[in-house]
Order: C-alpha cells, then sequence, then structure tokens
C-alpha cells in the first residue's frame, strides 16, 4: 500500500540526490529506507530507482511518485500546521508568494499593521515556488499571491490592487533622455539589466520587445532592485521597471524613467487567493488592507 512515508522518501532522495543523506534528513537508518522502498516496489511490482553509479535514477513509476509527492505533502504538511495553530490556540499563517519583485517595499507597508493588529498570525513571504506562483496557490505552498499578470483560472480569484506603468530607467546622461518615448529599436544597442525572471514573464519582452521582433544587445540578471538602479546610474545598462519604483531613487541617484512606447505599458498589481479561503477572516482582511493602502509614489 502506498503511504505517507513513501512520498516523503521519494522527495527526500529527490532533493538529497543519495539514499543515505535521505536517510539523515528524515532520521531513517538506510536500511529501514531501502526496505520501505523495496516492500513498496514489491507491491506495486515496478521499480522506483535504479543506480547508475554513485547516482540515482527514478524510473517512469518513480518519477510519478515524485510528482505526487510534491504535489500532496506540501497540502498535507499545511492541513497539519493549521491544525497545530488551532490547538496551541493561534489563528494561524499567511503565507504569501511574490511574482513581483519590485513591490517588496510596498509588501512592508501593509504587513507591519497587518502584524499589529492580528498578533496570533504569523506571516512569511516567499519569492521562489516549485511550480510559478499558480501552482503554488493550487498546491497549498502559499495562501496569497502578489501578481501583475493574473490568470482567470477555476477556484482562484484575484482582486486588483493598485495600478502603475512599467517604464524604463536610464541614466541621467543616457542618449535616449531627450526622446518622447522609448521605441523598441532603441534597446537593441542595450544592455537590459532584469530581475532573474524567465524573458516570457517580463513585460518589457512580452509587451514591447518580441512583438516587435527586437532582441537587447545583452541581458544581464541582477536579484536587488538596489544594485540594478545602481548600475543604470552607472550606465552599464537600462531596466523595465514601475514608474514609482524608479522615482523613489530619483532623489539618490542620476537616473530617469521613460515611457515605453508612444502608449506606454499599463499594468496592475492584484492578489490572488483560493476561493476556498475567502471566508478566513484575517486573510480576507489583508486584501482590504491591501486594496485600502496607498499607492506606492516616490
Amino acid at each position: 500500500m502506498l503511504e505517507r512515508t513513501h512520498l516523503e522518501i521519494v522527495r527526500a532522495v529527490s532533493e538529497a540526490g543519495t539514499v543515505t543523506e535521505a536517510a539523515n534528513r528524515l532520521c531513517l537508518s538506510q536500511s529501514a529506507l531501502s526496505h520501505s522502498i523495496k516492500k513498496l516496489e514489491s507491491y506495486l511490482g515496478a521499480p522506483i530507482w535504479r543506480k547508475e553509479g554513485r547516482n540515482l535514477r527514478f524510473t517512469e513509476s518513480g518519477v510519478y511518485l515524485l510528482k505526487l509527492a510534491e504535489r500532496l505533502l506540501p497540502q498535507i504538511e499545511y492541513a497539519e500546521q493549521q491544525m497545530r495553530d488551532v490547538a496551541l490556540g493561534q489563528r494561524g499563517s499567511l503565507r504569501i508568494g511574490m511574482e513581483c519583485h519590485p513591490c517588496y517595499r510596498w509588501l512592508l507597508t501593509v504587513v507591519g499593521p497587518f502584524l499589529s493588529d492580528w498578533p496570533n498570525v504569523d506571516v512569511d513571504v516567499k519569492q521562489r515556488f516549485q511550480f510559478g506562483g499558480m501552482g503554488a496557490l493550487f498546491n497549498h505552498e502559499i495562501d496569497l499571491l502578489v501578481t501583475p499578470d493574473p490568470l482567470k483560472t477555476k477556484g482562484l480569484e484575484f482582486v486588483p490592487v493598485f495600478p502603475y506603468e512599467q517604464k524604463l530607467a536610464v541614466a541621467a546622461d543616457h542618449r535616449l533622455v531627450s526622446s518622447a518615448h522609448v521605441c523598441p529599436s532603441d534597446l537593441t544597442k542595450e544592455t537590459l539589466i532584469t530581475y532573474p525572471v524567465a524573458a516570457d514573464r517580463l513585460d518589457i519582452y512580452s509587451q514591447f520587445l518580441l512583438p516587435a521582433d527586437c532582441r537587447p544587445k545583452r541581458v544581464k540578471a541582477i536579484e536587488a532592485t538596489d544594485i540594478m538602479l545602481q548600475m543604470v546610474a552607472a550606465g552599464r545598462g537600462v531596466a523595465a521597471l514601475p514608474g514609482w519604483l524608479i522615482q523613489q531613487y530619483q532623489p539618490q541617484l542620476a537616473i530617469v524613467d521613460l515611457r515605453l512606447g508612444e502608449k506606454g505599458i499599463h499594468k496592475h498589481i492584484h492578489l490572488g487567493f483560493r476561493q476556498a479561503d475567502a471566508d478566513i477572516d484575517y486573510l480576507r482582511q489583508f486584501v482590504t488592507d491591501a486594496k485600502n493602502s496607498p499607492e506606492p509614489s516616490c
């Protein structure tokens, strides 16, 4: 019979790379772990993994179990934690996923008052997900998703929070400063500095460069906004960011924000959550607080 322990073993082996390390993580002896898997293999009539030298390679059955473990275990662990919190008299936890790197500072303005109002609710922020933000919501890895790109999907609800315009940050002495707006072809000679996010999730690509069949001369990924804009100010490249964020840095850095295209790229930040959780009082209150919070500005 397939048990939770088997799923935990498969996940641990995938993450650790070896049976020995997986056993250590699960506080099992290596023989106990191996015996458990052999018993499952005998029941299923199929091997879970095979040894290739010092490495392990999952079989087709093993890959299926791994995907099942990655989908089910977070939900089970989340349910257990919620029940422990109730038993301890706590309200629970709110795990917020970020698909909007620049929105972190704005989020802090909402989290601070929320923590004061809800002393028995813990808040955690995640910026990396195994299956992307939508998958993280469905798999109960997070409870709220901050995203500029909501997808209408059954079981999820997205609430608009605030609008913004995506702009191009350039050095104050950049050749494009005198332009009324930036054209896609203007970036073919530029180094584009971005967050470490897939190109198809960046508006500068999907809504500006690719429709015009243009590419930047070079792309450089930087995780920290402060460093990114320091690089821009030093003339090391340009960056597409929300206009309000660029304006926040203008008092300290010699940078200018330029419109992308004649009409600009206009976006809206949304908060997404599972419809089944819509009645959770502290989640509902966080969404309300976010909607009523001041829009980011310089």
